[in-house]
């Protein structure tokens, strides 16, 4: 182990397999989804392209959107010099390039991290993150982000939601899209109005369960930043400290601020949600509970070594 590269040793090989599984699962159902537009004679080239297009749009043009649907601004060394140079100093124990850095004009104290590749990576911060952690715990924090940019997260997640992307769109569109099916011989409209309700069902199948499922790797990726940041740390505590002060600071924000951030908590470190919502049953974070209690077993295993 280097002065500017930290090894990332201790693999977490549970944590491994089941994101491994996650991803085995969600490629078994595209997979079936496919057969079943394949046997129905859906014209899955267009839709393929179509999605494809929407895609590719958010993959190249969705981090400019965040950053400007946030409010959150890019600021150079000038005007973050510790900020920049805490960020640099990470980057190198991670090995990876120095991503660009933004702060969102908030009290709400929280972190997200977008770009598609880590050389377009920007991480942001909002004010009151910057306000309210501490030194170490602020370290922790952006350790944890710069471990989605190791990891290729923002990538994973997209490559994931491909198919689950067309059975939302066939689901929201499918009676309002001209579908190009060919119907067998001797058959009538009966049997042609039968396999657009069979694919429009299987399409909710597909969308609900690929809902269910990349939200469970999502999770299992957050716990994965969370290994990151205490092995680049060394100090799994200091980023259990910095979750549980953001949790007791959402627990005191009002309820429209929480409403407003909630559209951007697949990016958050730690999500923005209302008491009593809904979304808490689908959320694409573990609970605080279960973090912490992994990074006090993280905090076990480097001490054992």
């Amino acid at each position: 182990m280097t002065k500017t590269t930290r090894s990332w040793y201790g693999h977490d090989y549970g944590l491994s397999f089941r994101m491994f599984i996650t991803m085995l699962l969600l490629a078994a159902l595209y997979l079936g989804f496919v057969a079943v537009l394949v046997a129905l004679n859906v014209a899955l080239p267009l839709l393929i392209v179509i999605i494809g297009v929407l895609v590719v749009s958010q993959y190249f043009f969705s981090d400019q959107l965040v950053l400007l649907s946030t409010g959150a601004r890019k600021v150079t060394p000038q005007q973050a010099p510790e900020l920049h140079k805490t960020i640099e100093r990470l980057a190198q124990m991670a090995d990876v390039p120095k991503p660009g850095i933004a702060i969102m004009p908030t009290r709400m104290p929280n972190a997200f991290t977008t770009g598609r590749s880590p050389k377009t990576a920007v991480i942001t911060v909002t004010q009151g993150l910057l306000d309210h952690l501490d030194g170490p715990e602020l370290e922790a924090v952006l350790a944890h982000e710069l471990t989605h940019i190791k990891n290729r997260d923002v990538a994973v997640i997209t490559i994931a939601s491909f198919f689950a992307m067309i059975a939302s769109f066939i689901v929201q569109q499918f009676f309002f899209f001209g579908f190009a099916m060919e119907e067998d011989r001797g058959r009538g409209r009966g049997n042609g109005g039968q396999a657009i309700m069979l694919i429009w069902l299987a399409s909710i199948i597909v969308w609900a369960v690929s809902y269910v499922l990349i939200r469970t790797l999502s999770r299992y990726r957050e716990y994965a930043a969370d290994r990151g940041s205490a092995i680049l740390t060394g100090h799994p505590g200091y980023l259990a400290s910095a979750l549980q002060k953001i949790h007791a600071s959402m627990t005191r924000s009002t309820q429209r601020d929480l409403r407003k951030a909630e559209s951007f908590n697949a990016f958050f470190i730690f999500p923005a949600i209302r008491k009593n919502s809904f979304m808490e049953m689908f959320s694409t974070h573990p609970s605080l509970e279960h973090r912490i209690r992994y990074l006090e077993k993280l905090q076990s295993e480097i001490d054992n070594k």
